[in-house]
C-alpha cells in the first residue's frame, strides 16, 4: 500500500499532485541556499506569529514551502513521497490538494495560539500530518473494511505524535493542528460508500 515501485515517469503520471508539491518544495529549498536570495525568501515567507497577527497572513502558506535544512526537507519530502500517493489515489487530485493545503493552514493557525510574537517556524509538517489525519478519518468511515490500512497507519500516527513531543525544535502546534484539520476534512470528504467506488 505504501511501497512505491513505480519508475520516475510512472510516479509523476500517476500522482501529479504529490509530484508537483515535491518539486516545488525542492526547488524553493535550493533557492534558499543561494546567498542573499535565500535570506530574502526566508524573510518574506517564514511564519512569525507577530507579523502574521499584524496582517501578513500569507506567511501561513509560504512557510509550508520553506525548510530549515537538508534533514528537515528530506524527512518531509520522503513522508510526502511515501504516504501522499495512496491518499491522492483514493481522494483524487483536487481533494488531496485541499486536504494538504487546508491542513497546513490549520497547523499555521493553531501555531498562532503560541503566546510568543517572535515564534517563527517553517516546514510542510502540518500539511503532512494532515495526510495522516485524513487516513485516520478513512479508518473511522470504513472501520470494518480496511484491516491492512489500520495495521499500518495507526502505529505511524501514534509514533509521529509521540515523537512530536519528544524532539526538540519541533512545532508541535502545527503537527497537531494539521492532524486534526486533516481528520475533520477527511470525515467530510470520505462519507460512507462502497470502497469499490473510490477513484483509482
Amino acid at each position: 500500500m505504501f511501497i512505491r515501485n513505480e519508475n520516475f515517469k510512472q510516479y509523476i503520471n500517476a500522482y501529479p499532485a504529490v509530484a508537483t508539491l515535491i518539486t516545488i518544495n525542492l526547488a524553493i529549498f535550493i533557492m534558499t541556499l543561494i546567498p542573499n536570495l535565500g535570506e530574502e525568501i526566508f524573510s518574506f515567507g517564514v511564519s512569525v506569529n507577530g507579523l502574521i497577527t499584524q496582517g501578513e497572513w500569507w506567511r501561513i502558506v509560504t512557510a509550508m514551502f520553506l525548510h530549515g535544512g537538508w534533514m528537515h526537507i528530506l524527512f518531509n519530502m520522503f513522508s510526502l513521497f511515501l504516504f501522499g500517493p495512496e491518499l491522492e489515489r483514493i481522494a483524487g487530485k483536487m481533494r488531496f490538494l485541499a486536504i494538504y493545503f487546508l491542513s497546513g493552514i490549520g497547523g499555521g493557525l493553531v501555531t498562532l495560539a503560541i503566546p510568543d510574537p517572535f515564534y517563527a517556524s517553517v516546514g510542510a509538517s502540518g500539511a503532512i500530518f494532515g495526510i495522516f489525519g485524513a487516513f485516520g478519518a478513512i479508518l473511522v468511515r470504513y472501520r470494518n473494511s480496511l484491516p491492512q490500512l489500520r495495521q499500518i497507519i495507526l502505529p505511524i500516527i501514534v509514533i509521529s505524535v509521540i515523537m512530536t513531543f519528544l524532539q526538540a525544535g519541533v512545532n508541535a502546534a502545527s503537527h497537531i493542528g494539521g492532524l486534526a484539520t486533516g481528520f475533520v476534512i477527511g470525515l467530510f470528504f470520505f462519507k460512507p460508500k462502497p470502497i469499490a467506488t473510490w477513484k483509482r
